[in-house]
């Protein structure tokens, strides 16, 4: 069974996509983005390998909510996160959020970011800008990261916006 490197899995939130969520908060992110409000995932070493299969205990668990990814950056976990999501849409109608400081356009071109992203209905992309930082924006911490339809985006070969 995979696993994946993780700092926390955090219940009922609400901060991380519309509605209750949970949010796994994986370690691990090279981008190490000036401001970053969770500098503790950088360093994969903070967090501790969890099995694909009691992560989803958790999320399914609570049938009412949806499922973020987040970080850390789950696109450099690509092969377990994707792997968990598979997991997720075999067992559950639950939808999926990803967080990545990569943008859309880069993840297009790695094949195992990209097969992560189809499995997924959103993604928030782009480095936090702490110069673009804006508490108003919901959803994402600065101004250049966007929030995108994945299934429209691929269908379209190119991101398309939500409007949220």
């Amino acid at each position: 069974m995979a696993k994946i490197s993780i700092l926390d899995i955090v219940e009922d939130t609400t901060v991380d996509g519309p509605g209750f969520r949970t949010t796994i908060y994986c370690a691990g992110c090279p981008n190490h983005c000036p401001g970053c409000h969770n500098p503790q995932s950088w360093d994969i070493g903070n967090g501790h390998d969890v099995d694909i299969e009691d992560i989803l205990e958790v999320i399914l668990a609570d049938p009412f909510a949806d499922v973020t990814f987040s970080g850390g950056d789950p696109m450099f976990q690509p092969e377990g996160f994707t792997a968990l999501a598979i997991a997720i849409r075999e067992r559950s109608g639950k939808n999926i959020w990803c967080y990545t400081g990569c943008l859309f356009e880069q993840v297009l071109e790695n094949p195992a970011q990209r097969a992560l992203l189809e499995q997924v209905d959103v993604l928030v992309d782009g480095r936090f800008v702490e110069a673009l930082r804006d508490e108003q924006l919901r959803f994402r911490g600065s101004s250049n990261q966007r929030i995108i339809d994945v299934p429209r985006s691929l269908k379209e070969g190119k991101a398309v916006l939500m409007n949220i």
